[in-house]
C-alpha cells in the first residue's frame, strides 16, 4: 500500500469517527431513579431534570439529592456505553480517546 492510499484511508476513517461522534453528541440518554428522571446529551450535558412530586417528600432534600445523583450517573453510563459501542471499532488499542 502506498503512502497516498494510506493517507486517503486515514482521512476516511477520521471522517467516519467525526460523523459517528457528532451523531452520539446529538443523542439523548435518560437516567431514572425512583421519582427522578434526568436527560443528558451525548456530550454529557444535563438537558432536563424531571421530579415526580407525587413520589417525593418535599422535606427530604438529602434523598432528592441522592436520587438526582443516581439518575445522572445512570444517564452518563448510557453515554459511555454508546460511545464505546459506536467508537470502539475506531479506538481499539487506544483507550481513553473519547
Amino acid at each position: 500500500m502506498n503512502i497516498q492510499a494510506m493517507m486517503k484511508q486515514a482521512q476516511k476513517l477520521q471522517k467516519e469517527m467525526t460523523d459517528t461522534k457528532s451523531k452520539i453528541d446529538s443523542m439523548e440518554f435518560t437516567g431514572k431513579s425512583s421519582c427522578v428522571t434526568v436527560v443528558v446529551n451525548g456530550k454529557k450535558e444535563v438537558v432536563r431534570i424531571n421530579i415526580d412530586s407525587e413520589g417525593f417528600d418535599k422535606e427530604d432534600m438529602e434523598m432528592l439529592s441522592d436520587m438526582i445523583m443516581i439518575a445522572v450517573n445512570d444517564a452518563m453510563k448510557q453515554v459511555d456505553r454508546e460511545v464505546e459501542d459506536k467508537m470502539g471499532k475506531y479506538t481499539q488499542g487506544m483507550p481513553g480517546l473519547f
